[in-house]
């Protein structure tokens, strides 16, 4: 059975000429019968007699060779029976049916080929199109894994360079933190050197001015005939009228006392040890010097009682609002 073109649309053209190549293999069949029957009435004809002679080479003699004998005459085949006859054609039918069969056959094999062919293209084209939708994903899939390497290298290179960024302007700060501090290292430097200067201008005008004052009592006390006063002391520290100038009031000694005595820093003996220090003093109480006017006999003692004096610097004003000009301080340990 031959499918139309729609069922196969890749089926080859149909082949012409098939029902006059049918019409020609029939011709053909009839004729090789006719000349198969008429072979066959040839052979069963009497074969005509042969004439044939032998030569041989025979001593040359007087006796005289016989004559050969008279060909034998072939009878002509009698002519075919009707049986025969029938048999002849009934044999020609079935090799014609045959014929037929093997035609049909082959025609048979030839659509089978054809269809088979046909079912091989059509598996071989559906192949081919999953082959190329599998390269078309593969190549879709290179193309997006392609495509996230790009940002990720993209983002990558943005993160480095922010931490470049990142780092730089840490380094700026750092940078910028450190002219600070210089500049303010050196700003305090040169404030601490202009407070050392000024107290420096400071030491230097009160110890003018203390010159002057000192000038100035030794002229009163040259003018007044040299006298002198000396000051009590006063329990464990005290204090005593300034030389040349007004006593100190009765309630002085307490707070120079009270001044003095945390800054005494002593861990040893404290039996019959006594220092007397005599202090000068600016009117605003800054302490000029301290000296020591007489010792305990130890050293350490002497040190400790003339570091508490300078420590309490400046001392006290009296309740005139003025601090003594000079007085002696005598100071005890605590015991």
């Amino acid at each position: 059975m031959i499918r139309k073109n729609s069922d196969y649309p890749l089926q080859p053209p149909r082949e012409r000429g098939t029902g006059r190549a049918f019409a020609f293999a029939l011709v053909m069949h009839a004729l090789l019968g006719f000349f198969l029957y008429h072979g066959i009435q040839w052979q069963n004809s009497t074969p005509e007699g042969a004439e044939a002679e032998l030569w041989t080479e025979v001593p040359d003699t007087a006796i005289p060779r016989p004559a050969p004998p008279p060909p034998v005459p072939v009878a002509p085949a009698p002519p075919l029976p009707d049986e025969q006859a029938d048999i002849a054609l009934q044999e020609k039918k079935r090799k014609q049916q045959e014929a037929a069969r093997e035609a049909q056959l082959a025609e048979q094999q030839r659509q089978q080929k054809l269809q088979a062919q046909q079912e091989a293209e059509a598996k071989r084209q559906q192949q081919l199109a999953a082959e190329q939708a599998a390269q078309k994903a593969a190549a879709l899939k290179q193309k997006q894994l392609q495509q996230q390497q790009q940002q990720a290298d993209k983002l990558k290179q943005q993160q480095l360079a922010e931490q470049q960024k990142q780092q730089q302007l840490k380094e700026q700060q750092q940078e910028q933190q450190k002219q600070a501090e210089a500049e303010a290292q050196k700003k305090a430097d040169a404030q601490k050197a202009a407070k050392a200067k000024a107290q420096a201008e400071a030491a230097a005008q009160a110890k003018k001015l203390d010159a002057e004052r000192r000038a100035r009592l030794a002229q009163m006390q040259g003018m007044a005939g040299g006298e002198g006063s000396t000051g009590n002391g006063l329990a464990k520290s005290g204090t005593g009228s300034g030389s040349g100038g007004t006593a100190a009031s009765p309630g002085y000694a307490d707070k120079v006392r009270r001044v003095v005595r945390p800054n005494i820093t002593w861990g040893g003996e404290t039996e019959g040890l006594e220092t007397v220090i005599s202090v000068r003093c600016s009117p605003t109480g800054t302490l000029l010097s301290a000296t020591i006017s007489r010792s305990s006999g130890n050293p350490a003692w002497d040190d400790a009682a003339l570091r508490a004096v300078q420590r309490s610097d400046p001392m006290p004003q009296d309740i005139d609002g003025k601090t003594p000009g000079s007085f002696k301080i005598t100071l005890r340990p605590a015991g």
